[in-house]
């Protein structure tokens, strides 16, 4: 097998380590390579490629970037102390080793460089090494992490403007289980969360997963909305199928006593979801 595609198989397991973020991701690529090959899998990555031994003059905001992917790069004192100023809070570092194995050194590295949520373990059917770490959050309030992730986008956006690749819709799913566990005479069915305005529905709608939890936490504890059970990812070619209107990012007071419904939706029409 070539080198190229040996490198799909490494990054398609970095991809799975990304991290919600708002309607784009903002990647830092260090290898030059994995960026180019993770945006076939995410069609919302903006993509910034960097040397490693140029990321401290990389004219990059600090806390800027959700994520910094490495494929077979050298893991210096210097590259990790570089990546976690750029990483935004809960921003993760994701280094793949196509060799090598596992061990308590690799993150004892990462917790003395000020990571959290270390993750070490065998990449590819027990080839090679996969590192994640992130950079501290400000707040143990989950809630509040939730939107300062969130708030990177603005709420109640015109639609025809809209930049980002996906919208995010409020699930009623029945039954509510996973496929694996359906009998052969259940089938899934989807209904979203959307309100009646006189001349049809209107879906709501989210321009990230971050941005439906966070308008979800306080609509649920008000009573605005109710038997929630999931949150489904579409492309916008799927969402300009769609027979209804939608309202983006709309806030709990621009909902409030109106009249919810559900509507059906398609869940083969879905994406695959975020972490």
């Amino acid at each position: 097998m070539d080198a190229r595609r040996v490198q799909c198989h490494f990054v398609a397991v970095m991809a799975k380590h990304l991290p919600p973020s708002a309607s784009t991701l903002r990647l830092l690529d260090l290898d030059g390579r994995s960026g180019e090959i993770l945006s076939d899998w995410r069609a919302d990555l903006d993509i910034s490629p960097v040397a490693p031994g140029e990321l401290g003059a990389a004219e990059l905001a600090s806390d800027s970037i959700d994520a910094v992917v490495a494929y077979d790069v050298e893991v210096g004192v210097d590259m990790l102390g570089d990546a976690l100023r750029l990483l935004r809070p809960g921003g993760r570092l994701i280094i793949l080793q196509s060799r090598g194995a596992v061990s308590e050194s690799q993150a004892r590295t990462l917790r003395e460089n000020g990571y959290t949520r270390i993750l070490v373990e065998p990449a590819l059917d027990g080839l090679g090494v996969l590192l994640r770490g992130e950079k501290p959050h400000l707040t143990a309030d989950t809630g509040e992490r939730i939107r300062g992730v969130a708030g990177a986008d603005a709420d109640l956006l015109d639609l025809d403007q809209y930049a980002g690749r996906y919208l995010h819709l409020l699930i009623q799913q029945m039954p509510n289980k996973p496929v694996w566990k359906l009998s052969r005479d259940e089938t899934i069915s989807w209904r979203a969360a959307a309100y009646e305005d006189g001349a049809g529905p209107v879906a709501l709608a989210f321009s990230s997963l971050p941005k439906a939890v966070g308008f979800m936490q306080p609509a649920v504890l008000e009573g605005l909305i109710r038997d929630v059970n999931k949150v489904g990812k579409f492309s916008r070619a799927a969402a300009r199928s769609w027979a209804w209107d939608v309202i983006l990012n709309p806030t709990p007071a621009s909902v409030r006593g109106k009249s919810l419904i559900t509507i059906q939706v398609d869940p083969a029409s879905a994406e695959a979801p975020d972490e």
